[in-house]
């Protein structure tokens, strides 16, 4: 019996629509309207469609998003200013610096300049520490996303042995850490990585971000298994596939998310319920 296909976007759906209702009783309760702040340097296209998904996504929910530009020769001392300026803004509760950026610039000391309170990408040390103790308040949205589409599909995580291709500090590591928080066994497997299919073989869960397409195939993936494609890859046809053979692995595994239309929309989804989360805890008094 074939895998059952998750539906990121429906997913998403549901979550934004909760949002709408998060974003709605913080009017009502403390008068506050979620702010979000984009900052884009350079004229990267990629980057431009990914910044335009973004602020429009935000605006349909009820969250008043501005976008800030620099061209790609801006000096970093520039940005850092408006950062700091967007940081002491109190009508700003998410900031969001669109990666990657120009060579010029120190991507480290760019996304630490942002408060964390406001890393709403969760890229900060202090979020990206909060979780090896489980404590973060801002998770990384694409992983973040990962864990909400398991829990819609009443997926469990405790106890199962969770496989995670590719180990970047924006998926594959925070990813790592959030499945073992929630019980899971966890593999981390990379580039150097000998054998992949030795590790994947044995996964009940596997999440693949490598960036590489086709990368597993059917015979690496064992009956019954459920698989999280986080890859994006465009072919020289124009097409976009995952890093998973979907049409071989999706007759063995139960359950598998397609590309597009997987992952990707809960990644930008998981940004708005972050600044969302910022707004909120903003209008909290200190203890």
């Amino acid at each position: 019996m074939p895998a059952k296909i998750i539906s990121g976007n429906a997913v998403a759906k549901s979550i934004r629509n909760d949002c709408k209702e998060r974003i709605s009783a913080l009017g009502r309760r403390a008068g506050v309207v979620p702010g979000l702040a984009v900052v884009l340097v350079g004229d990267s296209a990629p980057s431009r469609v990914y910044v335009r998904k973004k602020l429009h996504a935000a605006q349909e929910v009820g969250i008043v998003a501005h976008l800030f530009e620099f061209p790609s020769n801006v000096a970093p001392e520039a940005v850092l200013a408006k950062i700091d300026e967007l940081n002491a803004d109190p009508r700003v509760h998410g900031i969001l610096v669109q990666l990657p950026l120009p060579p010029q610039f120190s991507i480290f000391e760019v996304l630490h300049r942002i408060s964390r309170d406001k890393d709403v990408d969760g890229f900060h040390l202090y979020n990206v520490g909060g979780l090896v103790v489980g404590d973060t308040i801002f998770p990384p949205c694409t992983p973040f996303g990962v864990m909400k589409i398991l829990e819609h599909e009443n997926i469990p995580i405790e106890g199962q042995n969770v496989v995670i291709v590719g180990a970047s500090n924006i998926v594959g590591k925070p990813m790592a850490l959030m499945m073992m928080q929630a019980g899971a066994t966890v593999a981390v497997c990379h580039a150097k990585t000998r054998d992949l299919a030795q590790f994947t073989i044995l996964a009940d869960i596997l999440v693949v971000a490598a960036g590489v397409p086709g990368l597993i195939l059917p015979q690496m993936v064992k009956t019954g298994c459920v698989v999280v494609d986080v890859g994006i890859n465009r072919l020289a046809d124009g097409r976009i596939v995952g890093d998973v053979d979907f049409e071989g692995v999706v007759k063995k595994a139960s359950y598998i998310t397609p590309v597009p239309g997987g992952v990707g929309p809960m990644t930008v989804t998981m940004l708005l319920s972050n600044t969302i989360t910022a707004a909120e805890k903003s209008t909290m008094a200190p203890i």
